[in-house]
C-alpha cells in the first residue's frame, strides 16, 4: 500500500486553510472539535491505579494509568503490586509504544521510575516541567543536577555531563544497575519553562521539538521515549502530539491533530488538557511548517499570518482551565469514579488493542510511502 505524499508547502496551505476555518467566530472550530473529545477514554478502567495498595504511588489522586497499556514492571520479591507505575504506553505514529507518558516521579517512586527506564530500554527522557511552582512541589529531583551519582533501589544514576541550549538543558546520565557491569547511556531533556495549565512560547517549543526529533532520528530505536511533565498528561500531551504530528510533516503526511489527540487519550486521561493546549499545537504546527524553527520551508510569512491571526483570537477568550480536576484532587466538572468502570464493550477494546483505524495504522513505514512525491 502507497500512501500519498505532499510537499511541506502543500502541508502548509492545507494547514492554514484548516486552521483559518476552526478560528473562525471566537475559536468556534476548536472548541467543538475538543469537546467532541471529552468523552474520549472515560470509560477505560484504571483498577491497577484506583487499588488501596498504589494509591499512594499516584502523585495526583484521580490521574490513574489506563490498565490496558499501563507500563508493567517486574515483580519484586513475589510482590504483585511491585509491577505498578503510573505511566502509560502511548503511540506515535510507528506504533503503540513510541513512547511512555508518565507522571513527574515522586521521593517514593523513584526507584521505579529508573527500574522502568532500564526495564524497557529507554534512551532518552524528556522533562516538560519546573521542579516547582512557587512552593508547590511539581516533580521530585530524580537525577544529579551536577556530576555526581545517586542509587534509587538497584539503579546506579551518575550524571555525566549537562550543558545548557536556548530554554532547555540537556543531561548526558550514566546508567546501570548495582554490581552490575553493562551500562547505558540515557539523554535527559529539560525544558523548564513551561507553566502548568499554560502554553510556552511558540518559536522555543518548536525548537526544542524540533531538537528531540532530530535526535529520535538518528538514534536506534531500542525503547520507547519517556515523557513527563507534572501529571504526565497535559504538556505531555502537547509534546508528543507535536513531536508526531512533526515527524508525518517531515514525511509528506498532512497533520490531524484531532485524531492524534484522540489516538492518545485512549492510552492515557486527559491527553492535551485544556482548549489553549489544543489551539496551540496548531499554532506550532503553523509556525514549524512555515520555516520558523526548525522547518525549511519559504512560506514563513503567510504562515506567520495565520498563526498571529489565531493567536489574537486567543487572547480573545477567557484563560482556559482544566474543567476536570485541579492539582490537589478536588473534583470538579469531570469527576474521576469512584467505584471500578464497567468493563468496556468488546467492540472497543478491539479497536484499542488492534487499532486498524487509528491514525497511525493509515500511516505505513517509509519504506512504503509514495517515493514520487517528496517534502520541500
Amino acid at each position: 500500500m502507497r500512501v500519498q505524499t505532499f510537499s511541506r508547502t502543500q502541508i502548509l496551505q492545507e494547514f492554514q486553510i484548516k486552521c483559518q476555518s476552526l478560528a473562525a467566530n471566537k475559536n468556534r472550530g476548536f472548541k467543538e472539535e475538543f469537546e467532541e473529545l471529552n468523552e474520549v477514554g472515560k470509560y477505560l478502567p484504571t483498577r491497577a491505579g484506583d487499588s488501596e495498595t498504589n494509591r499512594e504511588k499516584n502523585r495526583y489522586p484521580s490521574i490513574l494509568p489506563y490498565d490496558h497499556c499501563r507500563v508493567r514492571l517486574s515483580v519484586q520479591n513475589s510482590h504483585l503490586q511491585s509491577d505498578y507505575v503510573n505511566a502509560n504506553f502511548v503511540p506515535g505514529g510507528g506504533s503503540e509504544r513510541d513512547f511512555i507518558c508518565t507522571q513527574g516521579p515522586l521521593q517514593s517512586t523513584m526507584a521505579d521510575f529508573w527500574r522502568m527506564v532500564w526495564e524497557q530500554n529507554v534512551r532518552i527522557i524528556v522533562m516538560v516541567t519546573a521542579l516547582k511552582y512557587k512552593d508547590i512541589v511539581l516533580c521530585d529531583r530524580y537525577w544529579p543536577l551536577e556530576q555526581g551519582t545517586v542509587y534509587h533501589g538497584l539503579i546506579q544514576v551518575t550524571t555525566v555531563a549537562r550543558k545548557q541550549g536556548p530554554d532547555y538543558f540537556i543531561t548526558t546520565i550514566n546508567l546501570r544497575q548495582r554490581d552490575c557491569p553493562t551500562q547505558r547511556i540515557i539523554t535527559h531533556y529539560h525544558y523548564p519553562s513551561w507553566q502548568d495549565m499554560g502554553i510556552p512560547n511558540t518559536s522555543s517549543l518548536c525548537a526544542f521539538t524540533e531538537h528531540v526529533r532530530q535526535h529520535l532520528q538518528i538514534i536506534p530505536r531500542l525503547g520507547p521515549t519517556v515523557v513527563h511533565c507534572s501529571a504526565g498528561i497535559g504538556r505531555s500531551g502537547v509534546f508528543v502530539t507535536l513531536l508526531w504530528l512533526m515527524q508525518l510533516c517531515a514525511r509528506g503526511i498532512q497533520p490531524d491533530v484531532r485524531a492524534a489527540v484522540e489516538d492518545l487519550r485512549l492510552h492515557r486521561m486527559w491527553m492535551v488538557q485544556t482548549l489553549e493546549q489544543y489551539i496551540f499545537i496548531h499554532r506550532c504546527l503553523l509556525k514549524w511548517l512555515g520555516g520558523g524553527t526548525g522547518g525549511t520551508s519559504g512560506r514563513s510569512t503567510q504562515m506567520q499570518g495565520a498563526s498571529s491571526n489565531i493567536n489574537h483570537r486567543i487572547k480573545d477568550q477567557p484563560h482556559s482551565v482544566s474543567r476536570r480536576e485541579d492539582r490537589s484532587g478536588r473534583r470538579t466538572q469531570h469527576r474521576h469514579r469512584e467505584k471500578p468502570p464497567p468493563d468496556p464493550p468488546q467492540n472497543t477494546i478491539q479497536k484499542i488493542l488492534y487499532p486498524v483505524n487509528l491514525l497511525r495504522r493509515l500511516l505505513p513505514s517509509s519504506s512504503l510511502f509514495n517515493t514520487g512525491s517528496h517534502p520541500s
